[in-house]
């Protein structure tokens, strides 16, 4: 199951949806590998198909869009060919870039989970059946997705990952979490002295 977090904060319109990122050159005619960020490649990926980049404001890219010419599988991977990226070299100014594509924010999504961001800001945030904060923020960098998370100790950062976000209910206006100890509250040091212990 793709695990699917649509619309940046800052770096992309709220109109757009994140579908996949560059990851490295395939090959010696421009082909790059992709992740996948959507569980509809055959409607994503199609030949003419555009997509927005997002890249650093350093990189030539900036600004520009680009055009899918064909989407190939090889060993289960899929590579993508676009117009305007002829070799290798070009390929490799691509990678880490992800791509965006236009979504209207009316339309429900049909993918498994997968939400805009202005579904996820102000969900209660559960953890044992208890709500411990609120969802303030949604961070997409390229490693990975990151919910902001306002608590009554201060802010918390949680990685969008199934293991430690199970669950999402936006009619109940929840989202579960099953943190890692220490993500949500201060360890024992390991080497505290023991308490005393008195007759």
């Amino acid at each position: 199951m793709t695990w699917l977090i649509p619309i940046s904060r800052e770096t992309q319109p709220n109109d757009q949806l994140r579908v996949g990122r560059l990851t490295k050159a395939h090959g010696l005619k421009g082909a790059i590998k992709v992740e996948l960020y959507t569980d509809a490649p055959e409607r994503r990926f199609v030949p003419g198909a555009v997509f927005t980049l997002q890249v650093p404001t350093t990189s030539e890219w900036h600004g520009k869009t680009l055009e899918l010419t064909e989407l190939k599988w090889y060993n289960s991977h899929p590579v993508a060919f676009f117009k305007d990226v002829p070799d290798r070299s070009v390929a490799e100014t691509l990678v880490k870039a992800i791509l965006w594509v236009d979504q209207d924010l009316g339309e429900p999504s049909d993918e498994e989970d997968a939400w805009y961001d202005h579904q996820l800001v102000g969900l209660a945030v559960i953890r044992d059946g208890v709500r411990v904060g609120t969802v303030s923020l949604v961070d997409h960098l390229p490693a990975q997705d990151l919910i902001h998370v306002t608590t009554e100790t201060g802010e918390v950062l949680v990685p969008f990952v199934k293991a430690i976000v199970p669950s999402v209910d936006i009619a109940a206006g929840t989202l579960t979490v099953t943190p890692p100890d220490g993500l949500f509250e201060e360890l024992p040091d390991d080497d505290e002295p023991p308490a005393a212990v008195t007759d």
